[in-house]
């Protein structure tokens, strides 16, 4: 069983990983959140839950995640931010969340970047600043010696999940549920195939572990 350290519980997909990790009891969490509020809800539906800002140091951060096995990072600006919070957060936060891994001896670290992030190519041009700040956190992962994990979504969607995905190295655009993106993130955490590994990640027939297993 992992401790699991999650930046971005406040966040769409977070909060879809919350509830699976409550339901499936596999592994334990504990969410960092920035606002007490949002740590008051988060303990009063029974999970543990603590205080720490990614615009704030690495060190908190490394205090916040102190005991925990491994860190997810599904943590995102938002649309309706500027390309300032974009740097703040999706780079510099994901940045710090990899400095503050290390300073606290977590290695497991997981990564919820955007689809083709890695090529620049095929970018969409609309949202380039977005792509820029994925596309060098993913860098700052891959070159930090932590055992990491790189999924990469297409286009979220709030369907319901199907518990099937496809994943690659290289995938189409295509879309997927935000509740497969986190069956993909639990299912990950103790996938050896997963190790070092980044894929893009869409809707598919395979069903999650098998398609992970296959990567």
């Amino acid at each position: 069983m992992m401790k699991v350290f999650l930046i971005g519980a406040n966040g769409q997909i977070g909060q879809r990983l919350t509830g699976l990790f409550q339901k499936d009891g596999t592994h334990t969490l504990r969410a960092m959140v920035r606002k007490e509020e949002q740590k008051e809800a988060l303990q009063a539906a029974g999970t543990e839950a603590v205080l720490a800002d990614l615009e704030g140091s690495a060190e908190d951060i490394a205090k916040a995640a102190e005991g925990c096995d491994a860190i997810v990072f599904t943590a995102g600006s938002g649309g309706s931010t500027g390309h300032d919070k974009t740097l703040l957060i999706d780079l510099d936060g994901a940045a710090k969340a990899v400095e503050a891994a290390k300073k606290a001896g977590i290695k497991r670290f997981i990564m919820v970047s955007a689809l083709q992030a890695h090529n620049r190519a095929n970018w969409n041009e609309a949202l380039k600043p977005y792509y820029v700040a994925k596309h060098y956190a993913d860098k700052i992962l891959e070159a930090s010696g932590l055992t990491y994990t790189i999924i990469r979504p297409g286009g979220l969607l709030n369907d319901p999940g199907t518990g099937n995905i496809k994943a690659a190295a290289d995938l189409e655009r295509g879309s997927i549920s935000r509740d497969d993106v986190a069956n993909t993130v639990i299912a990950s955490l103790d996938e050896p195939n997963t190790y070092e590994k980044a894929f893009d990640l869409t809707a598919g027939s395979t069903p999650v572990r098998e398609a992970l297993k296959q990567l």
